[in-house]
Formats: structure tokens, sequence, C-alpha cells
């Protein structure tokens, strides 16, 4: 069963239009090979792809310069007056366009007005205005973010600091780290002492001085939390 005839028109889906354009300029460069071998022919190919990738082939024996030459020898053509003259062009454009823009800048630095007319300085004031509210608006915003960001951050700090004193405040009324004894010389003893979870407060009673005897302490003698 034979292939079926392909129309020639451009492939609408983007992979089978790669695919197909690798597979046929493999096909065309191997046959300029053949041809170069075959006949003795000098062959140069170009190819661009819509991708823009760049593939060329050129016989051996010479170049794609040599060959553009030759070409122009044997049309008796130029094939880049025209691109010369074009190129030519779009640099003047340019360079009109470069003076332009520092004769500008000059004016505004308040340089070169003596040629101005009186309707050419009035529009280049109203430009200097214009130009002086955009940055006086740039710098009012700026100033107006950096206020929001300290205002933030001011009031993360007193969240932060109001946070540690409730902390504070609720470590010194936990027992376990606030110690009271009411009954002694100390009315309340608190226990803050950085990284220290647990402090003990020691009282001695006056009417129990047998330690000097040897007799140790009772069981009222020493109180811990």
């Amino acid at each position: 069963m034979g292939r079926g005839k392909i129309e020639i028109k451009k492939i609408e889906n983007l992979t089978n239009r790669q695919v197909t354009y690798s597979k046929r300029r493999n096909g065309i460069f191997k046959k300029a090979q053949e041809l170069t071998v075959l006949c003795d022919a000098k062959v140069s190919l170009i190819m661009i792809s819509t991708s823009g990738k760049y593939h060329e082939y050129i016989s051996p024996t010479t170049t794609t310069k040599e060959m553009y030459d030759q070409y122009q020898r044997t049309m008796r053509t130029d094939l880049w007056s025209s691109h010369y003259e074009r190129m030519q062009e779009h640099l003047r454009k340019l360079k009109e366009i470069n003076n332009k823009l520092r004769r500008e800048i000059r004016q505004r630095m308040g340089e070169d007005l003596d040629d101005l007319s009186f309707n050419e300085l009035n529009s280049l004031e109203q430009k200097l205005d214009f130009s002086s509210n955009l940055v006086r608006q740039r710098k009012y915003h700026k100033i107006k973010t950096q206020t929001e960001t300290y205002k933030k951050k001011v009031k993360s700090l007193e969240q932060i600091r109001g946070k540690l004193l409730l902390d504070f405040e609720a470590k010194c009324e936990d027992p376990q780290y606030g110690l009271v004894d009411n009954e002694g010389e100390y009315e309340s003893v608190i226990a803050l002492a950085n990284g220290a979870s647990n402090l003990y407060a020691f009282r001695l009673h006056h009417s129990h001085s047998n330690l000097s005897h040897g007799e140790g302490f009772g069981l009222h003698d020493l109180r811990l939390p």
C-alpha cells in the first residue's frame, strides 16, 4: 500500500512542524552533499528555522563568502549595496535621535537656551514642571512607604514587649518561679536568673540554733517551695 499524498501547506501544529523541518533539513543537506561529490559542484545552502536557528551547508572546497562573491560576479549585481544603504539610513536616523536627546538634556540643565523661542521656552518650562511633579510624587511615595514600614516595626516591637511583660507577670505569680514566705523577714521572692528555671529559698529559724551542736535540721527548719 503506497503512501498518501501530502498536501503542501503550512503545518499548524508547532511540534509537528518542527519535526518535519528537522527531517527535511537533513534530507536537503544529504542531497547537497551528494550533489557536491557526484557532480563536483560548489553548493552553498543556508536555512533559518522559525525559531531563529541557523543551519548551513557549504562545499568543502569553498567558503560562503567566496560563493557570494562568485555569484555577484556571475550575475553582475551587488547583494550588499541595498543592505548597506538601508543600514546607513538607519544609522543617520539614530544619530539624529541621539543629538536631539542630548540637546534636550542640556536644555533641562539650563544650557543651550539662546536659540529657543518664547514658545519653546514655555514648552520647556512645562516639561520641567511636569518632571518636577513626578519626582516630588515619587519622593513622597518613598517617604510614605518608609514611614509605614517604620510604624509596622514599632507596632511589632510593642506587641513583643507587651507579650514579654505578660509572660513576666505570669511567671512572677507562678509558684515555680516566685517563692513567697510571709512568716519571715522576706515578704516575697521573685526568681528570675537568666535561664535558671528553679531557685530555692532557705530559711533557718533562730530558735533552732542547734546546728552547732551537731543535731542537724528539723522538718520545719529547712523550707523549700
